[in-house]
């Protein structure tokens, strides 16, 4: 009984464990990129690219904080809707 009652709490643990990791993406106005955790559909004026966590930046992409809000990066400002 010992034993089913580990494997009952393991796997309890282990889909637990397995909700807390989020991926995250990169997106991408030009050359300024940030990342999110959330999925928005952005304004077709905002131009931004949605990129996998595994993409890797090149030396040109300058990585920033995503600003306050919902938004995107315009000329290096950060742009909300």
């Amino acid at each position: 009984m010992k034993k089913y009652l580990f494997a009952a709490a393991a796997g309890t643990a282990l889909l637990a464990f397995s909700a807390v990791t989020a991926s995250a993406a990169y997106v991408c106005s030009d050359n300024v990129c940030w990342t999110t955790k959330e999925t928005y559909e952005y304004p077709k004026e905002s131009k931004v690219v949605v990129r996998e966590e595994t993409w890797k930046p090149d030396t040109t992409v300058v990585i920033k904080e995503p600003g306050s809000g919902r938004g995107y990066y315009r000329g290096g400002v950060w742009t909300t809707w």
